[in-house]
């Protein structure tokens, strides 16, 4: 049987289309990915929003006036979901370096930071990876990790999507507690090289150095079965620990061909993309299934609604549910 290899779009699709938004990520579901991967945040008033950064990103929002901010904008934190609204994130702002960064990406001027709630309601088979973005360095820009899960949770289970859900983080404090209190929810615990170096605060207690190194025996300490680690610093002995530990590995954030063709031979279990189009030629060229492309939404069509007859995308057959 051939394996299957996860294959999530990072933020939709960042390097084609507006990055958490709408637009972008149904279209990153149209060109067919396993899940789509998102950042979420919390506003003011409570309401948990889809968006990378913890203030306003000058790189690519526009204000209600259509100019570009100045600098960075208000903490998302600060701001009332109402108030949030108001800004374009459709696309980005020529001639920085960021732009520079991703110049196939394609604008959709007009696109607004979403509410997790309406993600979900994009499409009824596609799994949602939702990083949760807290600060344990900076805890006053955004509510605490475990707030942040408890308020996730609750959106996801009104939608009855929670089946289909990865909350993960770079905050491990959060996952714990969901470990704890919500075992059938599935976690991947991210790591860095910067929050590896501070594991005590990112981790909230444990530290490498209590497994001997060790980043994927912390991660199964924890009750982690998933692991994300940042592939510029992931090396093939660690997935074969990995491994040996049951936990699947998913790097973040693989863009380059060389880069998948490395990382499937050394056994990844799943990759998050800018570029699921690149991914998607490098999984067929190794061999492993992928998952069925959508038909593009059409205007009378919500966006990323499913289409008829396609074969579900599912997750790796090793584990038919991710669980961790």
């Amino acid at each position: 049987m051939r394996r299957r290899v996860e294959l999530h779009g990072h933020r939709g699709a960042r390097g084609l289309w507006p990055e958490n938004t709408l637009a972008g990520f149904a279209r990153a579901i149209a060109l067919g990915v396993d899940a789509i991967e998102m950042d979420v945040a919390i506003t003011a008033d409570g309401v948990v929003v889809v968006t990378h950064d913890a203030a306003l990103n000058p790189h690519l929002t526009r204000g209600p006036d259509g100019a570009w901010l100045a600098g960075p904008g208000p903490l998302i934190y600060h701001l009332r979901a109402s108030e949030l609204a108001a800004f374009d994130v459709g696309r980005l702002r020529p001639g920085t370096a960021y732009a520079k960064h991703f110049p196939d990406q394609v604008a959709l001027d007009g696109a607004r930071i979403p509410k997790l709630a309406d993600v979900f309601a994009l499409d009824s088979e596609v799994w949602f990876s939702i990083e949760t973005k807290t600060f344990p360095d900076h805890p006053e820009w955004s509510v605490d990790g475990a707030a942040m899960v408890d308020a996730v949770l609750a959106v996801a289970d009104a939608a009855g999507v929670t089946g289909r859900i990865i909350v993960q983080s770079f905050d491990w404090r959060g996952l714990r507690k969901l470990r704890r209190e919500r075992p059938e929810v599935a976690v991947s615990f991210l790591t860095s090289p910067k929050t590896v170096a501070a594991a005590r605060l990112w981790w909230g207690g444990p530290h490498p150095d209590d497994f001997a190194g060790s980043v994927p025996r912390a991660v199964a300490a924890a009750g982690g079965l998933r692991w994300g680690p940042d592939h510029e610093n992931l090396a093939a002995a660690q997935i074969a620990e990995a491994h040996a530990l049951g936990l699947r590995v998913i790097p973040w954030t693989v863009n380059r061909p060389e880069d998948f063709c490395r990382l499937l031979a050394w056994g990844v279990d799943g990759l998050i993309t800018d570029r699921p189009d690149l991914a998607r030629a490098a999984i067929a060229a190794a061999g492993f299934v992928l998952a069925s492309p959508r038909s593009h939404p059409s205007p009378s069509q919500p966006p990323g609604s499913p289409s008829p007859g396609l074969h579900p995308p599912g997750l790796h057959p090793r584990a038919p549910h991710p669980g961790g």
